[in-house]
């Protein structure tokens, strides 16, 4: 019989320079993504033994070299424990340290002693236009750092949160963006975070070419907040106001001020 051979392969092609920037953006990009592994403790009633017990998995990227990541808030929302597993594949444990539920974000913090911690960099949203190039990296599926590759579909979406508020300014792409990919960024060609990955829209729940992310510029204004007060700080005057019927009754022109907070901005 005939001796079959291997074929020979067809010569090189040289990659083009879009190819080679998004692999030269993936690997400056990459080593500041995190995967996020949720438990819940479940308690045996009758031995009373707890065990933690898998929940769900996400995405989160690293924003400061103290140790703070960024995340969706709904990643965390039922955990009791919650694991980080940085890029070298080392994994750690973290807490919470804020959050913004009518935002879907949310602060990690792990402890920084003896790890390389790469922060993300920090591009920004108000200029963005439909049809430029984004990357998305994330976990899927379990499927650590998964590049996705796609163009800004559309801007200012709404789309509702936890807690049932719109987050508006919301950016819609077509890179695909599965379960695990909530909480990574995403990213412009020069690989900056413009925004974080938070939901798709689809019958199935896998993608189908819809998905959004929260506006990087909303991030960079909240996240300082989260990190040290733990909760978004909103203006307020620190007065107490009687109810608009009262004032009416009242013949009072405007708001009627019952008090003033002792010490407060009023």
């Amino acid at each position: 019989s005939s001796v079959v051979e291997p074929r020979t392969p067809a010569a090189k092609v040289p990659l083009s320079d879009q190819e080679n920037s998004t692999i030269e953006q993936f690997a400056l990009t990459a080593p500041s993504v995190v995967s996020i592994t949720t438990l819940s403790v479940v308690r045996d009633f009758w031995s009373m033994r707890a065990d933690a017990v898998p929940q769900g998995s996400g995405s989160g990227f690293i924003w400061d070299r103290g140790g703070h990541i960024v995340t969706n808030y709904h990643v965390l929302a039922k955990a009791d424990v919650i694991r980080v597993t940085l890029y070298d594949q080392r994994t750690v444990p973290a807490k919470v340290i804020g959050i913004a539920p009518e935002h879907d974000l949310a602060v990690l913090r792990i402890d920084p002693e003896g790890h390389r911690l790469v922060p993300i960099p920090i591009g920004i949203s108000k200029d963005l236009q439909v049809g430029q190039r984004v990357m998305a990296i994330g976990n899927p599926f379990g499927l650590d750092h998964s590049l996705t590759v796609g163009v800004v579909s559309a801007l200012d979406r709404s789309i509702e949160s936890m807690t049932g508020r719109d987050i508006r300014g919301v950016v819609q792409t077509d890179a695909s963006i599965n379960p695990g990919n909530s909480g990574g960024p995403l990213l412009d060609s020069a690989g900056r975070l413009i925004g974080v990955n938070t939901a798709i829209r689809s019958p199935s729940g896998a993608s189908a070419g819809v998905g959004f992310a929260v506006p990087v510029d909303t991030v960079n204004r909240l996240v300082p907040q989260l990190i040290r007060y733990g909760k978004v700080i909103r203006p307020r005057l620190g007065i107490r106001l009687a109810h608009q019927r009262l004032a009416n009754r009242l013949g009072v022109d405007g708001l009627l001020v019952l008090g003033v907070e002792s010490g407060g901005p009023a």
